[in-house]
C-alpha cells in the first residue's frame, strides 16, 4: 500500500530530487511551500507555507513521514551579522521546522511506523569561518531533534541529515564558476562537492522502514569533511 509524505518546501535541489525519488517509489506526496513551481508540475498538491511566517496547515488524516527542507546560506564575518540576520535564519531553519511538525504531529501519530527529517549543515559540527549565524541555527535543528527523538519514541522516529557543500540553487554563488567548484571540492577528504540525487536517496531510506531502528541520529553526507583528515 503506498505510504503518504509531507514535504515542506522541495522546489529544487535536494527537496526536488526528493520528490522524484519518492514518486518512483509508488508513494504519494503532500508538499507546503512558498510557491507551487515544480513540485505543483510533477503533479503534487502544494499549499502555501512561508517559513518565516508559517500558518497550520490542512494535511491528510494519516500521514507516513514528514520532511523539513527549507534553509539558508547567511556567510558574513560574524562583525557583520545583524540580529535580523540571527533571526532570519532561526526563523527560516528552527521555528518554520516547529510549526510545520506541530501542525503535522496527529497525522503523524495516526500513522503506523512514521519519520521527521531535518536538515542541518557541515558547519554545526565543523567550525567554519562566516558561518555563525547558519551554524547557531543548525546547531539549534539537531537539538531540536535529538530532544523530539527522545519525546515521541517510540512512535515516531527523528533523524538529521548535515550535508556539506552540495550542487543546489541555494549554493549557487558558491559553484558558479569552475575555479570554485574545484576549491570546493578540495576542501573535502572525497575531493567532491555533495549530489543532490544521493543525499535524496539517504532521504528515501530513512523514511523507509528499512531504518526502522534509527533515531535521534545526525547522518553526515559530506564528503568526510567532518571528520576525516587526509594530510
Amino acid at each position: 500500500m503506498p505510504l503518504t509524505f509531507l514535504l515542506i518546501g522541495g522546489n529544487s535541489g535536494i527537496g526536488l530530487a526528493t520528490a522524484r525519488q519518492i514518486r518512483s517509489q509508488g508513494d504519494s506526496l503532500v508538499a507546503a511551500a512558498r510557491n507551487p513551481g515544480p513540485l505543483a508540475e510533477l503533479g503534487i498538491p502544494v499549499q502555501p507555507f512561508d517559513a518565516t511566517s508559517p500558518s497550520p496547515l490542512d494535511l491528510p488524516p494519516v500521514l507516513d513521514g514528514l520532511v523539513y527542507f527549507p534553509g539558508s546560506i547567511t556567510l558574513k564575518p560574524f562583525h557583520r551579522l545583524t540580529h535580523a540576520d540571527f533571526l532570519h535564519d532561526l526563523q527560516v531553519n528552527l521555528l518554520g521546522a516547529v510549526s510545520a511538525i506541530q501542525s503535522a504531529l496527529p497525522a503523524l501519530r495516526a500513522a503506523p511506523s512514521p519519520s521527521i527529517i531535518l536538515f542541518s549543515s557541515v558547519a554545526a559540527a565543523q567550525g567554519l569561518p562566516f558561518h555563525a549565524s547558519i551554524a547557531a541555527a543548525k546547531g539549534a535543528v539537531e537539538g531540536l531533534a535529538l530532544s523530539l527523538a527522545a519525546e515521541l519514541a517510540p512512535k515516531i522516529r527523528v533523524n538529521v541529515i548535515a550535508p556539506s557543500l552540495t550542487d543546489t540553487p541555494l549554493a549557487g554563488t558558491l559553484l558558479n564558476s569552475d575555479s570554485k567548484r574545484e576549491a570546493s571540492a578540495k576542501r573535502h577528504p572525497l575531493q567532491q562537492v555533495g549530489n543532490p540525487d544521493d543525499v535524496a536517496a539517504l532521504v528515501a531510506f530513512l523514511l523507509s522502514d528499512a531504518a526502522r531502528f534509527i533515531t535521534g541520529q545526525v547522518l553526515r553526507p559530506d564528503g568526510g569533511l567532518s571528520s576525516v583528515r587526509t594530510f
